[in-house]
């Protein structure tokens, strides 16, 4: 429900926080379970084991002397410094909206989104980047594993991109409350991508 002293800020501009327990309604206490994060850190948890799957074959194939490591696309760094940016936009997004800053938190989240879309356009472009070397999926053993673990990778990113632009549309249409914590399980899996791109550069180029 939108709330009316929000209402005259439609445009922009601050919104003084209100008081959590009165828009919950009677003073109860905060929720001690809440199954919609209890859902996400799951699903969290089952990408994570994917990946680890993918990281273990990679190790045991890695011992076989037909293995290749090349050099990273010099696109790659460019790619996490916009995901990095995005990380840290989405997080003062989510500040600026706690704060009830609406018209600081829809820029950020903008941000957030048009940083994400950088990413997945730079990604593309890497991997033109090497199809122009000739190294393509079935290559050699590293390039099926390149390209497999990022492009998994971009699979869960463009879902947060989704989640994000929707998330924009309520922070512009002042569903999502100013003094709450709305983008919290966004920025939660936004962050986990972004970290989980830097084991998969580890992973890839490191180890």
């Amino acid at each position: 429900m939108l709330l009316e002293g929000a209402r005259s800020t439609a445009n922009g501009g601050t919104v003084p926080p209100l008081d959590a327990d009165a828009d919950r309604g009677g003073g109860r206490g905060p929720v001690a379970f809440d199954p919609t994060r209890f859902g996400l850190l799951a699903f969290l948890g089952t990408v994570s084991m994917l990946f680890i799957g993918f990281t273990s074959a990679l190790m045991l194939r890695r011992s076989s002397g037909d293995w290749q490591a090349l050099q990273a696309p010099a696109l790659l760094w460019a790619n996490t410094l916009a995901l990095g940016l995005s990380s840290l936009a989405l997080e003062l997004g989510r500040r600026r909206l706690r704060d009830g800053n609406l018209a600081g938190a829809r820029l950020l989240v903008n941000a957030t989104a048009l940083l994400g879309l950088l990413f997945v356009a730079g990604q593309f472009l890497a991997w033109r980047s090497l199809a122009a070397q000739g190294i393509y999926l079935a290559s050699n053993p590293w390039s099926s594993f390149f390209y497999l673990l990022t492009g998994v990778h971009l699979v869960h990113l463009a879902g947060g991109l989704l989640w994000l632009a929707a998330m924009a549309v309520k922070v512009w249409r002042l569903v999502a409350p100013p003094h709450g914590d709305a983008l919290g399980l966004v920025a939660l899996y936004w962050h986990f991508l972004g970290a989980l791109w830097i084991y998969l550069l580890l992973v890839l180029f490191a180890l």
